[in-house]
């Protein structure tokens, strides 16, 4: 379990730089420059995913149970699900949906851990889970204080929410299929 909170605080926590103390991020960005801080940056946060990985992993070997969830809230969790992979393609395929939803990605990170913390209850998914539950919101807040970074993306265009929505749908089946399964050891269905 250390390496998975380990991980977490590595991971969330690096991505937290800009809800904490932007003006310390924009120094740290300063002084090294563009590339050295996102060198720092990206290994910093793989350091920390692969803490994660590595930590839920050895977590699931010795599971404590805090809550078994009805087996109904699997359902309502992959009806959650849908919309997680066409709104993380919003943000990079900008169009409508973006512009309604303001944070697609933010927004695909609340819905999964929502989510995933209906259907599980041990402790180490809910640390994972609730963890970037609460990432999510915090940031989410925080954006409306601080000066929005862009996010790399193509031009917008209404072409660009088709290719959200089925880009982002095959990949759902692709995911509930077959990949969560081989990437997790769990089936959804």
């Amino acid at each position: 379990m250390t390496l998975l909170i380990l991980g977490l605080v590595l991971f969330l926590g690096v991505h937290s730089l800009s809800i904490a103390n932007e003006s310390l991020r924009d120094r740290l960005h300063a002084s090294m420059g563009e590339a050295a801080f996102k060198v720092l940056y990206s290994l910093a946060s793989l350091a920390g995913l692969l803490l994660i990985i590595w930590g839920y992993g050895a977590a699931r070997l010795d599971p404590t149970v805090l809550y078994i969830p009805p087996t109904w809230l699997r359902h309502v969790s992959l009806l959650l699900l849908i919309p997680v992979f066409p709104l993380l393609f919003a943000t990079y395929f900008p169009g409508r949906i973006k512009a309604k939803i303001g944070h697609p990605m933010l927004a695909a990170v609340k819905l999964w851990a929502l989510a995933h913390l209906l259907a599980n209850g041990m402790l180490h998914d809910v640390l994972l889970f609730g963890s970037f539950l609460a990432w999510a919101i915090a940031d989410r807040i925080s954006m409306k204080r601080r000066t929005q970074r862009p996010i790399p993306a193509l031009p917008a265009s209404r072409a660009n929410d088709l290719i959200a929505i089925a880009g982002g749908l095959a990949v759902y089946v692709v995911m509930v299929m077959w990949a969560h399964r081989w990437l997790f050891g769990v089936a959804p269905m």
